[in-house]
């Protein structure tokens, strides 16, 4: 759908780039953002220094795309983000970024909420966590981490 801008990638995302699309309809009057960041972890010696993330591309994508129609049905959205990086992603930077446009707030909140549950939960999208010490550890994918 055009009012749906999903990507997966390597890259770093542009934010400002994300809030301008979910903005730009005169009829959004709330507008929710979530940007989930790599947080720092742990203690020297052994502290988190990135999180790496891998995905199954085409099935992502797919569920992506799902997870927006299946939002769309419930909220009155506008407008709507769902970006996913891959690869590296060092502390404070942002792994995904959720922006969703309504009409009133809480449809606003309450479908960004929704949306990044359902890709934590749902999307081939894994997390391992990087370590100071050289050591990697896999996330498993209904932990709040």
């Amino acid at each position: 759908m055009a009012d749906d801008w999903i990507l997966l990638r390597p890259e770093p995302f542009d934010t400002a780039k994300a809030i301008a699309f979910v903005s730009a309809d005169d009829r959004a009057g709330g507008i929710a953002i979530f940007l989930g960041t790599t947080r720092a972890e742990g203690e020297l010696p052994r502290k988190l220094i990135a999180l790496d993330y891998e995905a199954y591309e085409e099935m992502a994508i797919k569920q992506m795309h799902d997870l927006a129609a299946t939002a769309r049905q419930k909220w009155p959205i506008l407008k709507l983000v769902i970006w996913h990086r891959t690869g590296e992603v060092r502390l404070t930077r942002p792994s995904v970024i959720i922006a969703v446009s309504t009409p009133h707030r809480a449809d606003a909140f309450d479908a960004c909420r929704f949306i990044i549950d359902q890709l934590k939960k749902d999307v081939a999208v894994w997390k391992k966590e990087v370590w100071s010490t050289g050591d990697e550890t896999w996330v498993h994918p209904t932990s709040d981490k």
